[in-house]
């Protein structure tokens, strides 16, 4: 009987159950196949009204350790969880970065192509520290990462945009992929800061609370003063002239169904920060 068998044969009899949570397990696989950089990505902000969406990207190789204790899918963390973990995730893996795209530019291109834009920016900037990396692994059944380019759009990046890394997508990565649980608390607690400073500027809409969400003080001050720059016009924003919402409106979709490459969107804002 191995040790890892002599081990868990006691823990079943007494009911234990092994330790879960986000592992390496799927990044050791690409590793060993070949990979030699591999990078988690989740995003954060995307059901938000105002302010920009956000990209995490934590890269590690076949001598990276285990994840900090601790490490989740940020949605499960507390904020005072999540910040008492940035430390540890700091020194974690090879590399590590947080790409955004600004609500304007969510305007002007679509919540999809923002999103890419947000999560090449991040790749730029891990690859300034170690290079292009292999592989992406990403939250969820569809890859955004991916897709067709616009020059203009990616200009901001850098003039030539280098060949993209292989995407594999994955249902719930953030829930059993480390390096993705470690980018969606980074990207988390890097936006929501952003946020927080950002309501200086415009207290009214209290975003120091509920980060651009749709939360009841955020609709209401919407209703009153109307949306500022900061807010994503381009989106159904409620108004003083549409009064109290129904009981319908279970969320808040945008105007243009479309982004600016044709790729159809499903975004709809949740009555809580989702992220």
């Amino acid at each position: 009987m191995t040790a890892d068998l002599a081990t868990a044969a006691p823990r079943a009899a007494r009911g234990v159950k092994p330790r879960s949570g986000p592992h390496l397990r799927h990044e050791r696989v690409l590793l060993r196949e070949g990979a030699r950089l591999v990078a988690g990505m989740d995003e954060v902000g995307r059901g938000s009204l105002a302010g920009p969406v956000s990209v995490g990207v934590v890269v590690v190789d076949a001598s990276t350790r285990s994840a900090p204790r601790g490490v989740a899918d940020s949605k499960l963390l507390t904020p005072l969880a999540r910040t008492a973990l940035l430390p540890a995730l700091r020194r974690w893996g090879l590399a590590r970065a947080v790409g955004h795209a600004s609500a304007a530019e969510i305007d002007a291109v679509g919540i999809i192509a923002a999103l890419r834009l947000a999560g090449t920016r991040a790749l730029a900037d891990v690859r300034t520290q170690i290079g292009p990396v292999d592989v992406v692994l990403l939250d969820g059944s569809h890859d955004w990462l991916s897709g067709p380019t616009q020059q203009d759009l990616f200009a901001a990046v850098e003039a030539e945009v280098p060949p993209p890394p292989r995407v594999l997508t994955r249902v719930k990565a953030d829930r059993s992929c480390a390096t993705v649980a470690a980018a969606s608390v980074l990207a988390k607690c890097e936006r929501d800061a952003m946020m927080v400073e950002l309501a200086a500027q415009h207290p009214d809409y209290r975003w120091d609370e509920n980060k651009g969400y749709s939360s009841p003080d955020h609709l209401d001050a919407l209703r009153t003063l109307g949306p500022c720059v900061l807010h994503r016009r381009s989106w159904r924003l409620p108004t003083a002239a549409e009064g109290v919402l129904g009981a319908e409106v279970a969320g808040l979709e945008p105007l243009v169904p479309l982004d600016a490459f044709g790729l159809p969107e499903a975004v709809h804002a949740s009555l809580v920060d989702p992220d």
